[in-house]
């Protein structure tokens, strides 16, 4: 059984996601892990797509807008906080910041990020040209 586990947001950003954003790495356990993103204002990621993982994302501050494709079906949700959506595996996604503070959401990945992760998030065409 694994010991329980507590953590503050970190500071700063431990890495940067493939798609440019800043990642604050929180917790993990065997089915999941969870992170903190966040894009500048007036930025646009780059688009991935993940090899193995899906993940659940929450809005917790700033404004912008996702793009997800997959199987034909394509669509843009207004991020603002209070949104949650969900990213299954196999989706092409991209997001940007709109307004003037950054974009910030929290994330659940399931299963969790891999430990050797360099190729788990592949870039693909997108939406919008990035800026990351």
């Amino acid at each position: 059984m694994p010991a329980f586990a507590s953590k503050r947001l970190p500071a700063q950003r431990d890495v940067v996601a493939p798609d440019g954003s800043d990642v604050r790495i929180l917790l993990k356990l065997d089915g999941g892990s969870m992170a903190h993103f966040e894009l500048a204002p007036g930025q646009t990621s780059k688009a991935v797509v993940h090899r193995t993982v899906e993940e659940i994302w929450y809005v917790v501050s700033g404004r912008g807008q996702m793009w997800r494709q997959q199987d034909g079906q394509e669509a843009v949700v207004d991020l603002h906080p209070g949104v949650c959506l969900t990213i299954p595996l196999g989706t092409r996604f991209q997001f940007r910041a709109q307004g003037q503070e950054p974009l910030a959401a929290v994330a659940i990945t399931m299963p969790p990020w891999p430990e050797n992760a360099e190729d788990e998030a592949m870039i693909v065409a997108g939406a919008w040209l990035p800026t990351t």
